[in-house]
């Protein structure tokens, strides 16, 4: 019926101009000549009405047909315009942002000035030499447990954890989420093995502990391997969150990121420990606080829990790891509990930006209870953002961002959703920016006294022949902090010119690095008939092969000689206008039988990477003891070595009581005895 209407209209509408048409044609009683129309008017009349009538309904009909397409064309929003109108950050966006960055300068300014003032008479009362490197590096050893807990979680979780861990979920499913386990894992070993040791040793550097195991080169050659890791790390840490900061703003990360780390350098040089962790503290309030607030905010918008786990569930992205032996999958559970065990054995028990956390800390028991707390923290965030992945898929579980450039890069994922979901709430996408920047600044502050610590301790003190006066200590420190951050600063224009290589090359860094290190912490720890000789020997044969295994396997991977299966994706809801996606295969074409032994090395997963580092280690150090001979166990000091080792330790009938001078000098000054006493 509507049909009919339509069709009744559009004759009636185009009737006048038939007529119009008809009046002008020439007929017999007029003066034109009738021999060009051989029939009569009436009949050409009616004849050409009919076809004309029949023409224009055809035309008008083509015609509006067109223009609804094109009308339709031109209500689609376009990608460009879509993106550009989600950069809606407004002035209680940017008051939320700047104050986050006024408390941590205050904070430093409180440290640095107030409280240094209020304690330098007592400071002078009670002065000892290394005080100032004591308050600067590990808070006077007076630090409380809950703020250090704090801290530690901070210290773990960066911007790259924040994004990059919503987007694993995203593009691959849950089977990284069985990190947890191990997660758990590593806490335990670091409350039996490490922290006993090095707490017991009240150690500044983490790798003072590889002088008195080893000597001062193995000391040395650790301490490089954590300075250029963290070197080229703390420069992504700031670069990720700038992107997320552009993404939301459209401002050039240029602008923002030297204003940020200028304020992070500020109060780590001038605050010292205390100052880092205090804005640790409000760092990780407004992270966590942030992310959580979007979750619910993002679950209640979809429809519940319940359709965010339906809809992952239906796209196959709710999964256990494979059961497999093959070490080229990406992710099995293999790799997740011998591969991820062992890297977080590393970063959480071997790394001295955790360590000297710990030794900040009065007791030992207050230690091990800031290492559950940081345990309990670390997975719990964790669990927050694996829940956020989930939820940022059930949000664009049919039109993929990633697939219309709406997002141009995975990492901004998380700005994008934030933005949509929270874009009419004033001040709360500020509030999710100021949680991204406060897990980069917790991370570079870290980094940054860490690697003072690292610099005083490492480099500096072991080559002086006379002692550092205070003054001299204070400055080396100060100047340390802003050297290394305006450098990390001026590293962040190369990661922008050469992003993607950069990435790779951080990547391929840190498991270069962290396999040595952790193989020379556990030949330290549990391996006592191993000496110096061979513990270099095998760290350095370790450092070649893991460069050559991740050398090789980023090759492959920015070839494409190797890829990784990706979950799928749809566009078939979206409702804005973009260019298609070329369609790619995410599969590795290679069949198994065919790879060399090589292949399977270098196409190995990368959570394996610290595990094989370590292998090689210990097992190039055993073998090493051929040549360079092996160690006495009882004739070195228990205390080097874990409290599950010291027992299988039997002292030699021949050791002295008094080994050395340093030794007889500790005697007399506790029984308060004459030299004469102890000479035979």
């Amino acid at each position: 019926m509507t049909s009919t209407v339509r069709e009744k209209a559009l004759i009636s509408s185009t009737t006048p101009s038939i007529l119009s048409i008809a009046s002008i044609l020439p007929d017999n009683r007029g003066n034109n000549d009738s021999s060009i129309f051989p029939m009569t008017s009436e009949a050409a009349i009616s004849t050409t009405s009919a076809t004309m009538t029949a023409t224009a309904i055809t035309t008008t009909t083509t015609t509006t047909t067109a223009a609804a397409v094109s009308i339709e064309k031109f209500q689609k929003l376009k990608v460009a315009d879509l993106s550009t109108s989600l950069q809606h950050f407004g002035w209680m966006d940017y008051f939320i942002f700047v104050l986050m960055l006024v408390v941590c300068a205050i904070v430093g300014i409180y440290f640095g000035f107030i409280e240094k003032k209020q304690k330098g008479s007592k400071r002078s009362l009670e002065h000892r030499r290394g005080s100032e490197a004591l308050d600067y590096l590990v808070g006077g050893r007076k630090m409380k447990v809950v703020p250090v807990s704090l801290s530690l979680v901070a210290s773990f979780v960066s911007g790259i954890s924040l994004l990059g861990t919503s987007t694993e979920i995203y593009v691959y499913g849950t089977q990284y989420a069985f990190i947890l386990i191990t997660l758990a894992i590593s806490g335990v070993v670091s409350w039996y093995v490490f922290l006993p040791v090095f707490y017991n040793l009240q150690l500044t550097s983490t790798y003072e502990y590889f002088e008195m195991r080893f000597g001062k080169a193995i000391r040395l050659f650790g301490s490089t391997l954590f300075s250029v890791a963290t070197i080229t790390w703390l420069p992504i840490v700031i670069y990720v969150p700038a992107l997320a900061f552009n993404q939301v703003t459209g401002i050039n990360i240029h602008i923002v990121t030297p204003v940020v780390c200028v304020v992070c350098i500020f109060y780590t040089t001038v605050g010292g420990l205390k100052a880092v962790v205090w804005t640790d503290v409000i760092q990780t309030v407004i992270m966590i606080g942030a992310i959580i607030f979007i979750i619910v905010k993002g679950t209640i918008d979809i429809g519940g829990f319940h359709v965010v786990w339906q809809r992952n569930y239906d796209s196959g992205r709710i999964e256990l790891p494979d059961f497999t032996w093959d070490p080229t999958v990406r992710i099995s559970m293999l790799s997740i509990f011998v591969g991820t065990t062992l890297y977080f054995i590393q970063v959480c028990c071997g790394n001295q930006v955790i360590v000297q956390r710990y030794l900040s800390l009065p007791s030992m028991k207050q230690a091990k209870l800031a290492c559950v707390l940081f345990t309990g923290g670390v997975i719990l965030f964790y669990l927050i953002t694996f829940y956020n992945g989930l939820l940022i898929f059930a949000t664009y579980h049919d039109c993929d961002p990633l697939s219309t450039k709406l997002a141009k890069a995975k990492d901004q994922l998380v700005p994008l959703m934030v933005m949509e979901t929270l874009r009419f709430l004033p001040g709360m996408p500020g509030l999710f920016v100021a949680g991204v920047f406060s897990a980069a600044l917790s991370s570079l502050s870290t980094g940054l006294n860490s690697l003072a610590a690292v610099f005083l301790e490492d480099y500096i003190k072991p080559s002086r022949v006379t002692p550092l006066s205070e003054r001299q200590t204070a400055i080396i420190m100060r100047i340390s902090v802003v050297l290394i951050g305006t450098l990390c600063v001026a590293l962040v224009f190369v990661v922008e010119h050469l992003g993607h290589a950069v990435l790779q090359l951080s990547i391929t860094l840190g498991s270069v690095t962290c396999g040595p290190l952790l193989g020379l912490f556990l030949m330290g720890l549990l391996v006592p008939w191993i000496n110096a000789k061979s513990a270099m020997s095998g760290s350095v044969i370790s450092t070649a092969v893991m460069t050559w295994i991740c050398v090789k396997g980023q090759m492959a991977l920015a070839s494409g000689e190797l890829v990784y299966a990706e979950k799928p994706v749809t566009t078939a809801g979206c409702t804005y206008d973009f260019e298609p996606k070329a369609q790619s295969n995410n599969t590795l074409f290679m069949d198994d039988s065919s790879k060399t032994v090589t292949e399977y090395i270098y196409h190995m997963s990368f959570t394996f990477y610290v595990t094989v580092g370590c292998l090689v280690s210990i097992i190039s150090s055993g073998l090493s003891t051929i040549i360079f001979g092996r160690n006495n166990p009882s004739e070195m000091d228990k205390k080097l070595f874990a409290p599950c080792i010291r027992s299988f330790i039997k002292p030699s009938p021949y050791q002295s009581v008094c080994k050395d001078e340093q030794a007889v000098i500790h005697l007399k000054n506790d029984l308060k005895i004459s030299s004469k006493d102890f000479m035979p």
